[in-house]
Parts: C-alpha cells; sequence; structure tokens
C-alpha cells in the first residue's frame, strides 16, 4: 500500500511538475510578445482640433474622433463615480484584476450555459485600458491572459488616477465621440462639469455598447441601463436616494452637436480655416492634432458682411423676376412629411420651406416645413400661414423670359409648389423668398496688421460651398485703376497732371483696339483727379502707355494683385483676373500708408500642449516685458514691413479716391461719419460690378456677378450695385467707434488747383480744389497735357476759365496750350 501510493504521488509530482512547466512555458511565450506598458506614459491620443473667433468664441472642430483630453482633475468626482459605478465598483482596491468579480463572472456564466446568452465579462478599468490601448479586441484566451499581465504590470507602475485618465479619455462614446469631454459635447453640449446625475449616468452607461443604448433608435433600453447606473451609484453611497429617483425620471435629453462651424455666418470664414491648416501643417493634423486656432474673425463684423451682402443679392435677384419653385410635392394626403424630406439652406436660418396649399388673386395658403425633433427625427405638424400678394408681388416678373408677366398669384405658382418664405412680424404672415442666382463675395480686413476680420464667400454656404472671396478669379475692372495711377504718383505725375481724355486706337499684332469710357463720350483734357472720379478708360490706357506697362505690371504684382502679370494696356482696365482678397489687400496697403501686408485669416495656433507654433503678428517689442516702470520711455512695436508704395502717394491716391465718394462714380452711395476713399468697378458687358473702400482703419471690397460669367444688365454697375452693399456694411462695421483721419505726411504741401486744368488757381477762381504735392512738385505753370492733342480741339469753358491754356492755343502750341 505504501509502495503504490509512493507510485501515485510520484505520478502526481511528475504531473504537476510537467503542468507547471508547461504553464511557465506558455506564460513565458506569452509575455515575450506582450506590447510595452511604458508608451502609456506618451499617451497622445487624436484630439479634436478647435477654432475660435478672435473674442474667443468656439468657432468650429474637426477631428476623426471627436475627443478633448481632460487631466483627471478636471473631471468632476461625480463623473469618476459613475463610471466606476457602472464598470468596476472595487476600482480602487484591487490590483488590476477584481478577483471577487471574476468569480461572480463565472458562476453566472456557469448559470447561463448553454442558454445561448452572451457571457458576462468581469473586466476591470484597468484590463480596459490594457485591452483598448494595447491588444485587440479578440475573444481569445491568450488576450484575456495577456490582459491580465499587463493589468497587474499598469498598476504596479501607474497611479489608479492616471489609469482612470487614460480610461476616461480614450473610451469610445458612439456618435463618433472618444473620451468623457467629447461625449459631453456631442450628446449634451455641455462641459463635464455641467453635467446632471442623469446625463452623467446615460454617458456612463455607454461605454458597454453605444449602438444598444442608442439615444434615439433604443431609447428604452438606454433609459433602463441609464437607470441601472444610477441605481449602482445610490448602492455605492455617491448619489443620495432622493436624487436617484429624481434622477431617474428625467428623459434622455440628448442634444446632438453638430460639425463643423458653430458661429453664425462663419461658415465660409472656417472652411478658408481648415483648408489653410490642411495646407501648411496636413490632414493629420487638423483632424487628431489637437490645434488650438485663433482667428482674426470679428463675429459683430462677419454678421454685418453677411447680411449686407445678402440683401444686396436678394434685391437684385428679385428685380429680375421670379425663378421658379424649388420642388412641386402631392398634398392630397399629409403633405408635412414630404416637405420635411426636402432639404433647405442650413445657414439661413431666417427662411423656411413652405408648401403652397391654394392660392388665389388676394395671395397664398402655405404649409410650413416641420422643424420640431423629438428623439432626433422631424415629427411632420401642419403649421400653416399665409403669403398676401403686396408680399410677393416682385414674383410677378418671370425671371429669363419663361412666361409672360404675372397679375396675380394665381399666375405665379400653384398648389403643391414648395417655395422659400420668411416670416414676417405679424403672426401667420410670410413673405416670398429665392435663393439668388447671381452671387458675390466680401472681405473686410484691418489695413494695418493684413487680420481679415469677415468674410462672406456668397449668398449661402448651405447653397454653395464655393467661397467667391478666395477662390472665385474674376476681372477687377477699373477697381484696379488706383494702382495705375499710384505707380504714375510715384514716377513723377501729380494729382493734377493732365492727360487728353479722346478717342485712341492701338494697333497690336494686326489687331485694332479702339477702348471706350463707359457710357462713351469723352472730356477732353482732365486731371489725374479727375480720372480717377468718372473712371475715365480713355485717361487711363493713355497714361499707362505713357508710364510704361512695365511698371504698371511691376506695381501690380508688389501689391500681390497678380502673380505675374502680361504688360498689355488691356491690363490697365482690369481685364487679368483675381480674388476679392487679393484686390482687397492691394487696397490695405495703399490705405495703411503704403506698407506691405500679409492677409492673414488666423491670428495663433497652439499644439495640443498649449505651444505657439504660429502667430501671424510679427513686429518685435522690445522692453515690452520689463519687470518695472523706471522712467524709461514707452516700448515701441518695430515694424520692419516693407514699404512698397511711397507713404506721400499713398495720400494722394487716397484723396483722389475721397473724390470717388464725394463727386464721382459713387457719388450719394455711401454715407459714413467719417473719411472714405474707394472705388468702383464694372467690367465689360456688366459683368462683374465691384467697389473697393476703406476709411483709416477699415478696408472692405466686394464683387457681384454670376458663377457662369454673364452680363448683370444694361446700368448695374460698381457705383449702383456695389458700392450700397459696401455703405451698408460699413456703416454697421463703423458703429461705436471713433472716427479717424487721413493723416497727411510731414513735407506734403496743399495748394488749391483749378479742377479742369490742374493749375495753380488764383484768389476768387471758380471750381477749384485743394490738392496735395509732394517736395519739389506742385502745379503745373503752363497747360501741359499727355496725349496726342492734333486733332483735339480744347472745349469753350476750358479756355474761358484758364487764361493761360487761352494764350496757350492762340500761339498755336503743339502739346502744349
Amino acid at each position: 500500500m505504501i509502495r503504490l501510493i509512493g507510485y501515485f504521488f510520484g505520478i502526481g509530482a511528475f504531473l504537476l511538475l510537467g503542468t507547471a512547466a508547461a504553464v511557465a512555458i506558455y506564460l513565458g511565450a506569452i509575455t515575450k510578445d506582450l506590447p510595452d506598458y511604458e508608451v502609456l506614459a506618451n499617451y497622445a491620443p487624436p484630439v479634436t482640433t478647435r477654432f475660435h473667433a478672435g473674442n474667443g468664441a468656439l468657432m468650429a472642430e474637426y477631428a476623426r474622433e471627436r475627443r478633448l483630453y481632460l487631466p483627471i482633475q478636471a473631471i468632476p468626482d461625480r463623473v469618476k463615480a459613475a463610471f466606476i459605478s457602472a464598470e468596476d465598483k472595487n476600482f480602487y482596491q484591487h490590483p488590476g484584476i477584481d478577483v471577487t468579480g471574476l468569480a461572480r463572472a463565472i458562476a453566472v456564466n456557469l448559470q447561463n450555459f448553454g442558454s445561448g446568452r452572451r457571457p458576462v465579462g468581469a473586466s476591470t478599468i484597468t484590463q480596459q485600458v490594457a485591452k483598448n490601448f494595447l491588444l485587440s479586441s479578440d475573444q481569445t484566451l491568450d488576450r484575456k491572459i495577456k490582459e491580465a499581465i499587463l493589468s497587474f504590470r499598469i498598476e504596479q507602475a501607474y497611479s489608479k488616477d492616471r489609469i482612470l485618465e487614460l480610461y476616461l479619455n480614450e473610451i469610445f462614446f458612439g456618435l463618433n465621440s472618444y473620451g468623457i469631454a467629447g461625449a459631453a459635447l456631442t450628446y449634451f453640449d455641455k462641459s463635464v462639469t455641467e453635467l446632471t446625475i442623469a446625463e452623467t449616468a446615460y454617458l456612463a452607461a455607454l461605454p458597454k455598447g453605444p449602438a444598444n443604448y442608442h439615444p434615439f433608435r433604443k431609447v428604452e433600453a438606454a433609459i433602463e441601463r441609464r437607470n441601472w447606473v444610477i441605481d449602482r451609484m445610490v448602492e455605492n453611497g455617491y448619489v443620495t436616494k432622493a436624487d436617484g429617483e429624481e434622477a431617474k425620471q428625467q428623459p434622455l435629453g440628448v442634444k446632438p452637436r453638430r460639425g463643423g462651424a458653430h458661429l453664425f455666418a462663419s461658415d465660409f470664414f472656417a472652411e478658408e480655416v481648415r483648408r489653410q491648416i490642411i495646407q501648411k501643417y496636413g490632414d493629420k493634423a487638423l483632424y487628431e492634432g489637437g490645434l488650438s486656432v485663433r482667428t482674426s474673425l470679428d463675429p459683430r463684423l462677419q454678421i454685418a458682411a453677411r447680411k449686407a451682402l445678402q440683401d444686396g443679392l436678394l434685391s437684385y435677384d428679385e428685380r429680375r423676376g421670379f425663378h421658379g419653385p424649388v420642388k412641386t410635392i402631392e398634398i392630397g394626403g399629409d403633405w408635412g412629411e414630404p416637405l420635411s424630406k426636402i432639404p433647405m439652406l442650413s445657414d439661413v436660418p431666417e427662411w423656411k420651406l413652405a408648401v403652397v396649399l391654394s392660392v388665389d388673386s388676394e395671395g397664398a395658403e402655405i404649409g410650413i416645413q416641420p422643424d420640431k425633433e423629438v428623439s432626433g427625427k422631424i415629427v411632420p405638424e401642419r403649421v400653416t400661414g399665409r403669403i398676401a400678394a403686396k408680399n410677393m408681388q416682385w414674383a410677378y416678373r418671370s425671371a429669363g423670359g419663361k412666361r409672360k408677366s404675372a397679375k396675380s398669384p394665381e399666375e405665379v405658382f400653384g398648389p403643391g409648389d414648395v417655395v422659400y418664405v420668411e416670416p414676417l412680424e405679424e403672426p401667420g404672415e410670410y413673405r416670398l423668398r429665392q435663393p439668388p442666382k447671381v452671387q458675390g463675395g466680401l472681405v473686410a480686413m484691418d489695413p494695418h496688421t493684413g487680420r481679415v476680420l469677415a468674410m462672406v464667400g456668397g449668398f449661402s454656404y448651405g447653397q454653395s460651398e464655393f467661397n467667391r472671396a478666395t477662390q472665385a478669379m474674376r476681372q477687377p475692372g477699373s477697381a484696379f485703376k488706383p494702382f495705375v495711377y499710384a505707380a504714375a504718383l510715384d514716377n513723377g505725375y501729380t494729382p493734377a497732371s493732365v492727360i487728353l481724355d479722346a478717342p485712341i486706337e492701338i494697333v497690336a499684332g494686326g489687331q485694332v483696339w479702339r477702348p471706350e469710357n463707359y457710357g462713351g463720350g469723352s472730356a477732353g483734357p482732365s486731371t489725374l483727379r479727375l480720372g480717377i472720379e468718372k473712371s475715365r478708360n480713355l485717361m487711363t490706357v493713355r497714361l499707362a502707355n505713357d508710364l510704361g506697362m512695365n511698371i504698371v505690371a511691376e506695381y501690380a504684382e508688389r501689391f500681390g494683385i497678380y502673380d505675374k502679370m502680361a504688360p498689355l494696356l488691356a491690363m490697365s482696365l482690369g481685364s487679368g483676373e483675381t480674388t476679392v482678397l487679393r484686390l482687397v489687400s492691394a487696397y490695405a496697403v495703399i490705405a495703411n500708408g503704403g506698407k506691405q501686408i500679409k492677409p492673414s485669416l488666423i491670428d495663433r495656433i497652439q499644439d495640443r500642449y498649449g505651444k505657439t507654433i504660429f502667430r501671424h503678428e510679427d513686429r518685435a517689442c522690445e522692453n515690452c516685458n520689463a519687470d518695472d516702470w523706471d522712467a524709461q520711455e514707452e516700448p515701441v512695436l518695430i515694424d520692419n514691413r516693407e514699404q512698397v508704395l511711397d507713404p506721400m502717394t499713398s495720400y494722394q491716391i487716397t484723396s483722389m479716391m475721397e473724390g470717388v465718394v464725394a463727386r464721382g462714380t459713387a457719388a450719394g452711395k455711401i454715407k459714413l461719419d467719417r473719411p472714405v476713399a474707394g472705388k468702383t468697378g464694372t467690367t465689360n458687358d456688366e459683368k462683374d460690378a465691384w467697389f473697393v473702400g476703406y476709411t483709416p482703419d477699415l478696408v472692405a471690397g466686394l464683387y457681384l456677378g454670376f458663377d457662369d460669367p454673364a452680363p448683370l444688365g444694361r446700368g448695374a454697375t460698381g457705383g449702383g450695385l456695389s458700392a450700397p452693399i459696401f455703405n451698408a456694411f460699413m456703416q454697421k462695421a463703423v458703429e461705436g467707434t471713433r472716427p479717424g483721419k487721413f493723416v497727411v505726411p510731414e513735407g506734403m504741401s496743399l495748394i488749391p488747383v483749378n479742377r479742369k486744368t490742374g493749375m495753380a488757381a488764383v484768389e476768387g477762381e471758380r471750381d477749384t480744389i485743394i490738392e496735395a504735392f509732394k517736395p519739389g512738385t506742385g502745379p503745373a505753370d503752363t497747360f501741359s497735357v499727355i496725349g496726342d492733342l492734333d486733332e483735339y480741339a480744347p472745349p469753350e469753358e476750358i479756355l474761358r476759365t484758364s487764361p493761360q491754356a487761352n494764350q496757350a492755343v492762340t500761339s498755336g502750341s503743339n502739346g502744349l496750350f
């Protein structure tokens, strides 16, 4: 018996040692390929990039995984308690594996064996960190053992708070949100500190399976799971029973946060910044880098720019008539459902889609598209209203000549037609609207820094994402002329220099070009000032020819209007193509006294750790950070920017463009409480209408035109269409600001001259103006004209008002009279 016992004991010992050896070999093989858990120390997950406006308001967010990293100290205790209660109530006691929980799970799984139910897990938060960061999600024994080993090691290397921090920032919550901060914003549009007990419990319920507790598709399951978490929080002493019961009575209250732009009217601006970030740093940096981008956007000016441009586009479009309905639907049954499926302009909240239910000579009864959201779904509601005939009279005219002009609403549309409407102050009353076919772009900029304060790329980003302020290449027309004149003023001409305004023929390559003034006609010898004020094409061509197109092209490139400009005379009239942003930037140089500027939509970029990696402001400020004041002089910003235009020339061309607003092609269109200069622009066949102008502290410019260039119609000029839009924007933009002045550079002489001859005015002479002259220059002593005068007879008025001119002509001078 003793031998038998010894025999079995030996066999048992051998088997035990063999098993132990096998386990050791197995564990050795397992641990040999274990990932390095020390990488957790350098955890840098994909984080949301956020754009902010100049005032700090959140403007837009971009991410593949919506995540904002929060250190554990910034996560409220209630949030920690909810996840510990839901996932691992013994988190702060176990060494990485909860033996009690594991035993309980094994017992439950044995009990459910063969029932078809999914096995119950017993993974601790530490194990989930090991799996999510270092392992795959394979349901295998090898993975579970690796997970357990890593959990022990992680617990030895990191504190409990650090492990919980990693977990709460990594886990997936559904709706493309990762981490507790991202989930709070995505589901409730709140920060974690604002979450209620019910909201916190719902988020804690999601890691088990976001799709199983979807807030809209699985509402009952979501509430049941949330309430289970609340019960665990009460059971573990984190929440009182009364508070728990109150929380369980609340609805889910999920309010999904939309992606992209969040700040009203900022869509075009945000998209342009997005493109620039990708171009500068790459796609990954934008969507995973967690960049903090402070833009130059001024929300107040942006809203004003949007409204001014939209009102101008609508005014033009409605004068051209009605384009027809958006769509036609059946209204015999429930019209709310088919109407709710038609997408509307998401960034024009003032408008609503409506279906015509009936129409008569007095107006139309309409049904309004439902906009009430319940559980994330549109619930059709029968909301009706009326369009009175007086609120749709503009639509009596048919755009494009598709039909004869209507005389009543019945001839405009019929039942089932879907149209846009805008609510009026009187309840139930609406005005007929339509998205315009004409488009445009507007940019406003600080001329001293190049910061873009507002940008509108079209009527609606929802209608078209094409940014006409930065992407549309358009002919600037006469808005380019100030740069021809600036080049001349920089090269010996004065505002009082006289150029012949008369027909001219240009022969090149066997082709004959006969430019004309807008509206025809000519004024004879005229000063440079009059040439700008009245936007004379013939004068500009003669000036450019006399000056030399190579000089004009060099100036255009220096100002950044074109990268490379062909030195052709036609280019002096703005026949090249550029963008609104480029042209506004060029005008900013004139406005700031000739300093080169770099237009920028971005003030500063910080990486995920708060380190500044880009700053637009590159001027140095020595002694700005002095520890104390010891009667030293105030620090001065050192401006090293290139001087691309003589400050005196800048003032001269500014003064001449003030005349455009006061007496020229924009006369009566601009009404501000401060000095303003600007220039209109109208291209051939009225395909583009421009206005670019500025006050001492703000420059803005815009154009109107069809995306597929086509005539806007006779009389559609920059002064008639674009200048009023500029005025509407500037009036809002300058509200509450102190008026500035255009400063005359030191050394310039202000001399009264005859407006027509450019010669010094004598005391009591009529029709004079004060002109600014550079040192060493002044009004001409004789009436000198640039241009061929052989066939030109001077107007009687010039001879009558200028004795010098009369004497020169009667003496038979050629080129001087």
